[in-house]
């Protein structure tokens, strides 16, 4: 902060300063910048080291199946909450697309405005409803409710709504910087938690009566469970998947995403800020003559987890930006979601055209997209890619 407020006054000097001086000042003010910058990238771990993740217990497995057990409906309710402006794109659909496939719950996506809903860092869908007209029509509440990031996290709506079902009776899933908001709403002050890797810091700086719990995917503690980054989602799902309908359909569905298998284990110190990562994600940034324009095609039918992890993917390269076309205004994907494409057209320069992979399953489509990456930008783009989906690869 000194070298910042440093840097602040010089540059309000300069402006009283003579042309020949103020050039030399300009000059000047770089240099300070770039040496902060260089103290800065310098003080970073320059990578993470291999570690591996430790074993969960079997009763602290059994634990969070017991916690997430539904409790008010054989059949139950269950709300994904998003407000308009800004919600997380995995963390949104991955989990509706998911439990509306292994059909064990009613599933409805909400926003807290009527109109869609602008995800990041693309896409954009139609809820279902509002969070007003469900509680017009579920006055008793929903049984889960799973909170994405979002950006503002603390959305007035978004906080009162989600006190009201957690006093309702509703089990609160925050799904990566979804803790965030929950953190907001107040529900995490005395809990036990997790969040994604680059929040952890601000998480506990402003809950900081919240118990971190490292290397865990996902905490469970007084009817409100979190998660760690944005890949969390799948293994989340299934868990509570198994939690409702038994260990067999949660098996059945993770064939279907592609899943081999999927518990709690976690290897936290992974995935971290390191000079290896800001180096790569500032020599991107910096290419800006590279950048590309990719296309994405939406068909009917799509599969929305495949599509929300490889839209996310190439979307946090750093040298590319993601628009999803489609012959149609609106699609509906596999499993009934509504997804309004950037652009309505039929095809794509076939050079800058990606693929969704339609013919694999998610977790398969994922892993060739950060093949694709490779191959497209190199190993060092495709790890920052993995890091911010907090992705153990």
């Amino acid at each position: 902060m000194k070298r910042l407020a440093a840097i602040c006054f010089f540059c309000w000097k300069a402006s009283t300063m003579p042309k020949a001086t103020l050039i030399w000042g300009g000059v000047a003010i770089v240099v300070l910048l770039l040496a902060a910058f260089s103290g800065w990238i310098f003080s970073l771990p320059p990578a993470t080291a291999a570690v591996e993740a430790p074993p969960v217990p079997r009763e602290e497995a059994g634990a969070m199946l017991a916690a997430l057990k539904p409790a008010k409906r054989e059949r139950p309710l269950i709300a994904v909450i998003a407000i308009n402006d800004a919600t997380e794109t995995t963390d949104y659909l991955v989990p509706a697309g998911i439990l509306r496939r292994a059909d064990i719950a009613d599933v409805v996506m909400l926003a807290t405005e009527p109109g869609s809903v602008r995800l990041y860092p693309e896409l954009q869908v139609e809820p279902d409803a509002t969070i007003a007209a469900f509680d017009a029509a579920h006055p008793e509440g929903a049984d889960y409710v799973i909170v994405p990031a979002m950006s503002p996290d603390d959305d007035p709506a978004a906080l009162a709504w989600l006190n009201d079902q957690a006093k309702k009776g509703a089990k609160i899933i925050g799904v990566c910087a979804g803790a965030k908001v929950v953190g907001a709403a107040g529900l995490l002050d005395g809990h036990r938690a997790t969040t994604h890797w680059y929040y952890v810091e601000e998480l506990l700086e402003r809950n900081p009566t919240i118990q971190y719990v490292a290397d865990r995917r996902m905490v469970s503690d007084k009817g409100v469970t979190t998660t760690t980054g944005i890949t969390a989602s799948m293994p989340m799902m299934l868990t509570l998947i198994e939690a409702i309908a038994g260990r067999a359909k949660a098996e059945a569905v993770a064939r279907d995403l592609g899943v081999g298998g999927w518990n709690a284990r976690h290897a936290s110190d992974a995935f971290k800020l390191t000079r290896r990562f800001a180096m790569t994600v500032l020599v991107n940034r910096m290419a800006f003559w590279n950048r590309e324009k990719l296309g994405i095609r939406i068909d009917p039918g799509v599969h929305e987890v495949s599509l929300a992890l490889v839209v996310d993917a190439w979307s946090r390269t750093y040298r590319s930006d993601v628009a999803t076309f489609s012959s149609q205004n609106v699609v509906e994907t596999r499993n009934g979601l509504r997804i309004i494409p950037d652009q309505v057209a039929t095809d794509w320069p076939e050079a800058s055209l990606v693929s969704t992979f339609p013919d694999q399953r998610p977790a398969e489509a994922l892993n060739q997209t950060l093949d694709a990456i490779t191959a497209r930008y190199g190993e060092s783009t495709t790890n920052v890619v993995a890091t911010q989906l907090e992705y153990p690869r």
